[in-house]
């Protein structure tokens, strides 16, 4: 992500290394997988990514459809789960080996885990871009506003960074 002139802004560039800086382990949905829908015809789709995905450590996709898990170059094995977003977790707190689990998306999975009070640390971009129809990320707003404080809130040329952390529990 850069300014207009294509160069570095040093703030958006700081937003996408924290978002991968600690991170042993992601939960993605099905959707942000690939384009494929209902049963897996065959496993011939890879993903989004080509031969080497981003990741470099396991990925957790939800998915109501068995698969036998991937791996690819880099160190990214993806592994399907069938049963739920609690197993996913905990697959991947397991793998993760003690840094963070990171939640990629897409928006369905976000918000179940939102539900069910399971984020500690959100982080989002606000891009000034008119994509159409799609999933609110926020359609209910009164979760964050009382289970979250807004701990950073930077604008750039490019988006608006955002991250909310979960309240202290009492």
């Amino acid at each position: 992500m850069g300014g207009d002139d294509g160069g570095s802004t040093g703030v958006d560039d700081s937003f996408a290394a924290r978002g991968v800086d600690g991170i042993g382990a992601t939960i993605m949905g099905r959707n942000m997988f690939g384009p494929v829908r209902g049963g897996w015809p065959d496993e011939t789709w890879t993903g989004w990514w080509g031969d080497e995905p981003p990741y470099h450590h396991p990925v957790f996709v939800l998915t109501h459809h068995p698969r036998r898990s991937l791996t690819m170059a880099g160190g990214t094995t993806f592994h399907f789960v069938t049963d739920g977003i609690d197993a996913a977790l905990r697959q991947a707190t397991d793998a993760a080996g003690g840094l963070d689990v990171r939640l990629g998306g897409g928006v369905s999975t976000v918000r179940q885990y939102l539900d069910a009070g399971l984020i500690d640390e959100l982080q989002f971009d606000v891009v000034p871009v008119l994509l159409g129809s799609g999933e609110r990320l926020f359609g209910d707003l009164s979760t964050l506003t009382e289970d979250y404080a807004c701990t950073e809130f930077v604008g750039t040329a490019d988006a608006l960074h955002v991250t909310c952390s979960r309240h202290p529990r009492a």
